[in-house]
């Protein structure tokens, strides 16, 4: 494994476990902020910190041709997709928003091999399926309470889980030719299109007991930490690999979900959530090796790519 190959990985485990932590996070700061209101918080802090990245790198946003097209799939990844995820997680049960949105990875293969056309392999499609079986184990929806979710917030959640999986692969074709920076950004802004004016619906404002240490930091965690880095860290995660692996590293978000809420709300870790991080690490073995040299980007494609490093490469 090539250490691009190998960034590549990390960088989408970590985005999966930051949003891990996200859902404990959100269901806190949601009893005191609106949904829509609290997805602009998060989008204006996250395109303020990558802003000023891009200034203290001396970058642009690169040519114009094109900025419109990553701003269109913002609106579908953040706009849409994380404002229907805040909607359902409002609405329905922690345990059904976990277990929900973990079908965001057999989207993204879906529509990796629709839009990609990327290869459905039997070593893909078993790697898919046994890490799916370790997020069942994981969440072991026999034992969660889950009746009392509501239609209106499951159906949200799903929206949800098939429109991140549209944007993870639309993402990946428009980083052929902006940095990842560039293009996070001019995704933020795409979802503030949306936030903004539903936001305003909304009409709730900040309620007074919003400003108290616990939600403050949460909204700053949700901002800068869920949104600013994580989604660099996946952006970049999908500029580098194949879509059906960078399915495959999604999973460690409700492994971590699970393990945060063992440590902070004192939930136990029973033998099923030792068998599927088990299965879901074995998931994300059989999807790198099947992946192979068909993750490893060609020299010539290197040389296309705009570094990361800076401004828009010449």
């Amino acid at each position: 494994m090539n250490g691009l190959r190998a960034f590549g990985i990390l960088a989408g485990l970590t985005a999966a476990a930051i949003w891990g932590g996200m859902y404990v996070v959100s269901k806190v700061v949601l009893e005191y902020v609106s949904p829509f209101t609290l997805l602009t918080l998060r989008l204006v802090l996250g395109a303020l910190a990558l802003g000023i990245v891009l200034l203290f790198r001396r970058g642009t946003l690169g040519p114009g041709k094109g900025r419109w097209t990553v701003v269109g799939v913002g609106v579908i990844g953040f706009g849409v997709s994380v404002g229907l995820q805040f909607v359902g997680t409002s609405l329905s049960s922690a345990a059904h928003a976990a277990l929900i949105t973990s079908a965001s990875p057999a989207f993204i293969l879906l529509f990796g091999i629709l839009l990609l056309g990327e290869p459905a392999t039997v070593p893909r499609v078993a790697a898919l399926v046994v890490a799916t079986l370790g997020v069942i184990a994981v969440l072991n929806p026999g034992g969660a309470e889950l009746g009392g979710g509501s239609l209106r917030g499951n159906l949200a959640l799903l929206g949800a889980s098939v429109t991140w999986g549209l944007y993870s692969v639309l993402v990946k074709q428009v980083s052929r030719d902006r940095t990842t920076t560039e293009v996070s950004l001019l995704a933020f802004l795409g979802g503030l299109v949306v936030s903004l004016p539903m936001a305003a619906v909304e009409g709730s404002g900040l309620p007074a007991q919003t400003a108290t240490a616990p939600v403050l930091a949460g909204i700053l965690y949700l901002g800068l930490v869920s949104t600013a880095l994580a989604m660099y860290l996946w952006n970049r995660s999908l500029a580098i690999l194949d879509a059906g692996l960078v399915s495959i590293l999604f999973f460690a978000q409700p492994v971590v979900g699970v393990a945060l809420g063992a440590l902070i709300l004192g939930e136990s870790l029973g033998a099923t959530f030792w068998l599927g991080a088990g299965l879901i690490a074995t998931g994300l073995v059989l999807s790198a090796v099947s992946s192979g040299a068909r993750g490893r980007p060609r020299s010539s494609e290197l040389q296309r790519r705009p570094s990361d490093q800076g401004g828009q490469t010449s």
